[in-house]
């Protein structure tokens, strides 16, 4: 990972060695950012007025196979070979899609990250988790493929709307939860951020320490087979959540998907309640979260009725080592996650309750 203030600079010496480059992009960025990316990429320039640059459109609702397929097509039509170099620039679902396209093509070739949103930078692009959403469930299919290199150039955010900025720092409160008590020293900071405004000189340096946090953990644990797993806290619950709305958004237009990072604070709340009354966590944290989440976020759309649809998707999640179980990390206190945690049904219930009443 990379922290840069110039990302052509940064770019220059990456690029040196691939006999070809291609751009994969959120079509987003050419509408709202273009003259940002056109200024910080001259390197890139000849890229993004030629056929090397495909421009996605990108969403949760089309973050599938058929996407998937329009990213191979583009590398086989480009004749892209496996000396290429993927540049992927985006926010999470261009760098998880793109990533898994390059890591799948013809056995893999070199890509390197741009995030431009808050969640792509501290979390997605963070880690070499790819994939795409399949029969309803977040991320179905995916492989680890580190990227060359992750280049976060903060100056992005400052064109972010304010719910996209949410999403991601609702990902930054769960790394400074998870994050061992000797190095948690972010998570005061970030309760003492004024979330009613974006600034980068402030942001930056909470960034490096949450994607350091993850970074320290991910090398010891790349393939999520035992710590990593303290990275899915609120995310059983989450991606429930988030799965049954991106249902609903395709029965009907009315209904737009939940960003990743509400979700993931909601299931937050959520697994801190069952952390509460399972394994004696104090109260503070939860009622810390409930807080920010009222002045904030504002209150998940979900409500009792769904708890069934909830706990059948929940049942289904990729994270379960046996079918049909639930499984979750908790906290015992902040920075002491505990993973594995197996939870009843009835628990499940609990929590949802408990989420819905606030």
């Amino acid at each position: 990972m990379m922290i840069c203030t110039q990302l052509d600079s940064a770019l220059k010496s990456l690029l040196s060695g691939y006999e070809q480059v291609c751009v994969i992009a959120d079509r987003t960025i050419h509408n709202s950012q273009f003259s940002i990316l056109n200024s910080q990429l001259s390197i890139l320039n000849s890229q993004f007025s030629t056929s090397n640059c495909l421009w996605l459109e990108v969403s949760e609702e089309k973050k599938n196979i058929g996407t998937v397929q329009t990213i191979w097509d583009f590398l086989f039509a480009q004749g892209i070979t496996r000396r290429a170099l993927v540049v992927c620039i985006g926010g999470g679902v261009l760098t998880d899609m793109a990533g898994f396209a390059a890591a799948t093509y013809k056995r893999g070739v070199d890509y390197i990250a741009v995030p431009t949103t808050l969640l792509s930078m501290v979390d997605a692009s963070t880690g070499g988790k790819t994939g795409f959403n399949y029969h309803g469930l977040k991320n179905g299919i995916g492989v680890f493929a580190e990227p060359v290199e992750t280049l976060i150039w903060p100056e992005w955010l400052q064109t972010l709307p304010p719910k996209q900025f949410l999403s991601g720092f609702a990902e930054m409160l769960k790394t400074a939860l998870v994050t061992p008590d000797s190095q948690r020293s972010f998570w005061p900071s970030l309760l003492q951020y004024d979330l009613e405004r974006m600034d980068v000189a402030q942001i930056a340096p909470l960034i490096a320490l949450c994607v350091d946090a993850k970074e320290q953990i991910v090398a010891q644990d790349p393939k999520e087979e035992g710590l990593r797993k303290v990275l899915n806290f609120g995310h059983t619950f989450g991606h429930a959540l988030e799965e049954i709305s991106i249902l609903n958004s395709q029965l009907s237009t009315l209904n737009s998907p939940l960003l990743h990072g509400y979700a993931v604070l909601y299931g937050m709340i959520a697994e801190l309640y069952l952390s509460v009354t399972r394994l004696g966590c104090s109260k503070e944290p939860l009622q810390q979260l409930t807080q920010l989440l009222l002045h904030a976020y504002g209150r998940p759309e979900c409500q009792c009725s769904d708890r069934e649809k909830l706990i059948a998707l929940m049942q289904q999640d990729k994270k379960n080592e046996r079918a049909a179980e639930i499984n979750c990390t908790l906290l015992r206190s902040v920075g002491q996650p505990v993973v594995n945690q197996v939870i009843t049904p009835s628990d499940a219930a609990e929590a949802w309750d408990y989420l819905f009443s606030l």
